[in-house]
């Protein structure tokens, strides 16, 4: 059941598809709710536009292809969109390491999700597991808007690039217009600006029958991020691979948690340390406590570990109606 049937769209709210998921954003007032969404969609173009791995055209995808190993000058925004993936990397140790396009390409995710998506069950998703040459975010230098990587690497942004674009299009929204804003794409939520009376009520849950929680944003900057290894998944013929790849393997990491969710003072910082703890497994609960930021990870078999206050599992049917859902085992978000 799409969560996009699940929750209304009040005037206060848009959204819209992009990047196999569902962009949502909702503000505090509705007068603004169209220009905003324009806003962001310029935004969102942007990121696009300087990183999508499945466009020929974009800037990522055209640097790679001309690479010769000498440092190249990159726009402003694949600059930003560099420096966040390269910080995620050495936060995590290499646990979110961005140069595994390649690795995912030969696991089937090698066009957009929708795509696979469409043919998840048929077994037609093509995989194949090659020897090459083993890089790592190290390997890559930036200095202002100066890269140098190796020829032959292909990089990978969606880890943290997704969380960004909601981070920038929260606080542009917030500061252009004076409202409180939410942005969401898919698991990664961002928010900026005041936040309405009783928060940003946002539902988590892993599915129908899964244990829900639903938690308030508080106002100010604040990110919300689940890593899953259920959604972006698919098959080929008896073999189940993900989305999210162990670094030191190149193979999806072992499915010790079903989600993570973390929140943290932005999305970039909850998205990197969700998906480095879905990398993590076993040792994620000691190295998450150790962060302090309120974490949720559901096991593989549905246990659910609360840390660093994260708020007791509650009812969904509770007073609080939420502006947003995180509901992965399909990947549509609404609110």
């Amino acid at each position: 059941m799409p969560l996009l049937e699940t929750l209304p769209v009040r005037d206060t709210v848009r959204q819209w598809p992009v990047w196999s998921t569902t962009a949502r954003l909702v503000v505090t007032d509705a007068a603004v709710a169209d220009a905003a969404m324009e806003l962001v969609k310029t935004q969102l173009d942007e990121v696009g536009a300087a990183c999508s791995r499945f466009r020929d055209d974009s800037e990522l995808n055209q640097l790679q292809a001309a690479n010769t190993g000498r440092a190249i000058t990159v726009s402003p925004v694949l600059a930003e969109l560099l420096t966040a993936a390269l910080d995620a990397a050495e936060r995590t140790d290499g646990d979110v390491d961005p140069t595994l396009a390649d690795d995912l390409a030969a696991l089937g995710y090698s066009e957009d999700y929708s795509l696979i998506q469409a043919r998840v069950g048929t077994g037609t998703v093509p995989i194949t597991l090659t020897r090459r040459v083993r890089h790592s975010w190290k390997d890559l230098t930036l200095t202002g808007r100066r890269l140098r990587m190796p020829v032959g690497v292909r990089l990978d942004l969606g880890a943290t690039a997704k969380a960004w674009a909601a981070d920038r299009a929260a606080r542009s929204v917030a500061e252009r217009f004076g409202v409180g804003a939410l942005v969401a794409l898919g698991g990664d939520i961002a928010t900026a600006g005041p936040a309405p009376e009783s928060g940003w009520q946002v539902l988590v849950q892993d599915g129908v029958d899964e244990p829900a929680t639903q938690v308030a944003l508080s106002a100010g900057a604040t990110g919300l991020a689940t890593s899953s290894t259920v959604s972006r998944s698919w098959r080929n013929g008896t073999r189940a691979v993900h989305h999210i790849l162990n670094p030191s393997s190149g193979l999806p990491a072992a499915p010790v948690w079903r989600t993570v969710s973390v929140a943290a003072g932005d999305c970039l910082e909850s998205n990197t340390l969700s998906t480095a703890a879905v990398v993590r497994g076993d040792d994620a609960l000691h190295w998450l406590r150790e962060q302090g930021h309120p974490a949720r990870l559901v096991a593989a078999d549905g246990t659910v570990h609360t840390l660093n206050g994260w708020p007791t599992e509650v009812p969904v049917e509770i007073d609080a109606e939420p502006v947003h859902e995180v509901f992965l085992k399909e990947m549509t978000a609404a609110a």
